[in-house]
């Protein structure tokens, strides 16, 4: 599987719409949770994912450090459905701990993860370093990942 990284403006307008339809279906459709979706935050990301012939397998962007934290962040992570369960999610965030190391030698990756996803990022490294918060109307947390 290859995964593909690109800035809002390396996108094509169907991969644009592909990851935005995923992330309103997932996070506003399927979570019943009606909230602002474009958030200013895209056109200072880099777009992670991973597609085949049916669509997007997984997605999630990076968001640099100094824009949202002080940290590098990764949000808007997503698996379509039927590749839920299958690891996918672990690899894309392995490949994006990576690629943040790399791109701004800036090891930290602070997070607000759904409280419920707490073990799957905690398998990937994450710590959770605040109590539970309400954004949206869902439990939060904040998650920070340190390299060993």
């Amino acid at each position: 599987m290859k995964w593909i990284n690109k800035s809002l403006y390396e996108l094509t307008h169907d991969e644009l719409y592909d990851i935005l339809k995923l992330r309103v279906e997932v996070f506003v459709v399927e979570q019943n949770c009606p909230y602002p979706e474009i958030d200013g935050y895209d056109q200072k990301s880099f777009h992670i994912f991973a597609q085949d012939s049916e669509g997007i397998m997984a997605y999630c962007r990076v968001i640099p450090p100094g824009v949202k934290f002080q940290e590098a962040s990764i949000g808007r992570v997503i698996t379509h459905e039927r590749t839920r369960r299958t690891g996918i999610g672990t690899e894309m965030l392995q490949y994006t701990l990576n690629d943040i190391a790399q791109r701004w030698n800036h090891p930290s990756v602070k997070i607000e993860a759904q409280a419920h996803l707490q073990a799957f990022y905690g398998n990937c490294g994450f710590k959770t370093i605040s109590d539970e918060f309400l954004e949206d109307g869902i439990p939060h947390v904040e998650m920070i990942f340190h390299p060993k």
